[in-house]
């Protein structure tokens, strides 16, 4: 039992889950009923995406210094009460059953997803 943190809309790994779309936008062109038949996601779960102007923030980041200014506030974001639970309610679900959650970003390291998976780990997730 593990989470596994993937990109949207790349081929599925075996035996990955459930997947849970942690971005602000659905994916754009395509027909919701084909997003999972696609690889983008089972679920959408906006609440784990940081919020307009930090993913703005994300996408200018251009140098360590700025990528760590958004870090702070993403995390920042993620201490309110409902994300917080939802965070410790992923990391125990991942004790149960394997599941991913994931973003389109190519860069996982320049992605929130990165940060993502430092805060579930935090909360004792299983990671796979």
């Amino acid at each position: 039992m593990a989470i596994r943190i993937v990109r949207l809309g790349s081929r599925r790994a075996r035996g990955e889950g459930l997947r849970l779309g942690t971005v602000r936008r659905p994916p754009r062109g395509v027909p919701k009923s084909e997003f999972a038949s696609r690889d983008y996601y089972d679920l959408w779960l906006p609440d784990l995406a940081p919020s307009e102007a930090l993913v703005k923030q994300a996408q200018q980041a251009s140098d360590d210094r700025a990528w760590r200014a958004f870090e702070k506030k993403y995390r920042a974001e993620m201490k309110r009460p409902e994300t917080a639970r939802l965070l410790a309610v992923l990391a125990a679900l991942s004790q149960q059953t394997d599941f991913s959650v994931g973003c389109y970003c190519d860069d996982e390291a320049r992605c929130h997803r990165s940060v993502l998976r430092a805060l579930l780990e935090e909360q004792g997730a299983r990671m796979g």
